[in-house]
């Protein structure tokens, strides 16, 4: 048998694996059943593509999108190496040749879509074939526990069974741990191992900006971004083509692309993205699955995406080049709002919108953590990290209101249930609420019932969001969203202080009349000030590579503008100015200050 690292360097140019492919490359040489689970920009491909040249017989790819199998096919040709499809996109006779091309031995690698491979023909063209292996690329469209079900991936469950001497397996950068547990079962039965290489990408910064002015914040975003790379997310067809549109005015080469448009008008688009530098793609989810764009240098969502998964998907896009990334998602009531429509008017089972449900507010957790964020992020798909000092929260800590009593009223609640239900009965339970559940289960008669009955439900609802992101509680998606207590919950109850994010109160609108009447307000020599103080945060910004709001936010410039700090100690009392902000920043701008 060939060397696995000789094929690396004789076909693929690469002196050394990335970290975690050799193991996995070992199990499928092995005949080892695999799911392995890693991080966007990981090296998945190679995974199975060095295997495939290795192993008697072909190995079959089962892969979701046309473009998808004919960018690797075209990435293997370009080494060397001769692989086949077969997709609609094709004509007849290109299929016919490239089957021909498998079936003699001439190509070792064929991808080929779920619904096309498990039509009867092809099954028993398969049988004749006996390849030597299967692999489910974007493994997670098989769960059904997964935001991405896709049905005609349901049907791969029968290839374990229709094809007991053929070794499979599975790729994804995006499964929580049910997922995982789930596709395993789905295409191993028993006796698959499932390898999670992590989720930790420590190039990208995260952040997280609540809504003022959307097209004037990725404006602004876009001042630091000249000349690079990236995209931006949008919700609708619409809304891509507007923000196309205006970011072209606005003299950046910005092209569209959702499903709305022609397939030769996506894959222009596409192919210029690819080739061409400092293109912003403005897009709908339906652009990202498979572009493999190293220098990708920043990700803006203009609204919230649909979950974590989601998120974790579209944001790995950014920094495949190991290079520093930055990542922006916008944030208002709004989103929130237009997301829990779309999964009630989905049309899919209670229980998948029950799920679905739970996973958004894990995502809205996130949104509103005062923790590190990657740490948040991590801890969604079981991993734990140290806070990344690299995230708007760890750069610039957002303000926190007290929650401990609070917190021990909802744990409180979660351990005397039995840690089986979600967020809506717990709050419930906490605040003494007269609700037939309660009543069913005898709920009103706990020592908890009735703890947290001087706070708000939704001031609950946000501690407990932002306690599951954190891990202070934990979430069973697989038990509909059951809360659940953890390491953490117990050393809340023992005395362990806890803090929030305060829950967003008003519009965003709202928000932009208050600032804009206070900065209104200031007389001809504050706001001169204000302007100055404004521009010596652009000047760190743009040093930083960051987003003006993480050196400070415009409510702290204001601040500084009332107090007029003159020392250290004075700006230590300035809203949103800590320790580690004014060693950063602070004399920066006590040197404006005190030329006034």
């Amino acid at each position: 048998m060939a060397n696995p690292r000789d094929i690396l360097k004789a076909q693929f140019g690469f002196d050394e694996f990335r970290p975690g492919q050799e193991g996995i490359i070992s199990k499928i040489l092995e005949g080892q059943p695999v799911l392995a689970v890693m991080p966007t920009g990981a090296g998945k491909s190679l995974c199975y593509q060095v295997p495939s040249q290795i192993l008697d017989g072909p190995t079959i790819v089962v892969s979701p999108l046309v473009a998808l199998m004919d960018n690797q096919v075209a990435g293997l040709r370009a080494n060397g190496i001769m692989a086949s499809c077969l997709h609609s996109g094709q004509s007849r006779e290109d299929n016919i040749t490239q089957w021909r091309d498998v079936t003699t031995g001439r190509s070792k690698i064929l991808y080929v879509s779920p619904e096309r491979l498990m039509t009867d023909r092809m099954l028993s063209a398969m049988k004749a074939l006996k390849p030597a292996l299967f692999v489910v690329d974007e493994a997670h469209c098989v769960s059904k526990w997964g935001p991405a079900f896709r049905p005609e991936y349901a049907d791969l469950n029968r290839l374990h069974q229709l094809f007991p001497e053929t070794n499979l397996a599975a790729f994804t950068a995006t499964a929580d741990e049910a997922t995982r547990q789930d596709i395993s079962t789905q295409l191993f039965g028993q006796g698959g191992e499932i390898i999670v290489h992590g989720f930790d990408r420590p190039n990208l910064s995260l952040a997280v900006m609540p809504v003022d002015n959307r097209p004037r914040q990725i404006n602004n975003l876009l001042i630091n971004q000249k000349g690079n790379s990236g995209i931006v997310y949008c919700l609708s067809r619409k809304s891509t083509e507007t923000y196309a549109q205006s970011l072209r005015q606005s003299g950046y080469k910005a092209l569209a692309y959702h499903a709305g448009m022609t397939a030769e008008a996506r894959y222009e688009n596409l192919e210029r993205f690819m080739a061409e530098p400092g293109i912003i793609m403005v897009a709908t989810i339906a652009f990202g699955m498979g572009i493999d764009k190293p220098d990708i240098r920043f990700v803006y969502h203009v609204n919230m995406p649909s979950s974590m998964e989601a998120y974790y998907q579209e944001i790995g896009r950014a920094g495949r080049d190991g290079l520093p990334a930055e990542t922006v998602l916008l944030f208002g009531l709004d989103d929130i709002r237009l997301r829990r429509q779309f999964i009630t008017n989905d049309g899919s089972e209670r229980d998948h919108q029950m799920r679905e449900f739970k996973r958004l507010d894990a995502l809205i957790g996130y949104c509103e953590t005062t923790a590190c964020r990657k740490q948040a992020l991590l801890h969604y798909f079981g991993e734990t990290i140290q806070p990344c000092g690299n995230c708007d929260n760890c750069l610039n800590p957002p303000e926190q209101v007290e929650a401990s009593q609070a917190a021990r009223a909802i744990i409180a609640a979660i351990e005397q249930t039995g840690q089986r239900f979600g967020t809506a009965h717990i709050v419930s339970v906490a605040r003494g609420e007269d609700t037939p559940r309660i009543h069913q289960f005898n709920h009103d008669k706990l020592p908890a019932f009735g703890r947290a009955k001087d706070l708000g439900k939704a001031f609950l609802q946000a501690l407990i969001r932002q306690a599951v992101a954190r891990g202070v509680l934990g979430m069973d998606i697989s038990r509909y969203g059951a809360l659940t207590l953890t390491g953490m919950s117990e050393a809340i109850s023992s005395g362990q202080p806890f803090n929030i994010r305060p829950p967003m109160k008003s519009t965003a609108k709202a928000e932009r009349q208050a600032r804009a009447s206070q900065q209104a307000d200031m007389s001809d020599k504050d706001q001169s000030l204000m302007i100055r103080l404004k521009s010596r945060r652009s000047e760190l910004a743009r040093e930083l590579g960051k987003p003006a709001f993480v050196v400070f936010s415009d409510a702290t410039l204001m601040d500084m503008v009332a107090k007029r700090p003159t020392s250290r100690e004075d700006m230590l009392g300035v809203s949103g100015v800590g320790e580690t902000k004014f060693a950063r920043f602070g004399e920066a701008f006590l040197d404006i200050l005190l030329s006034e």
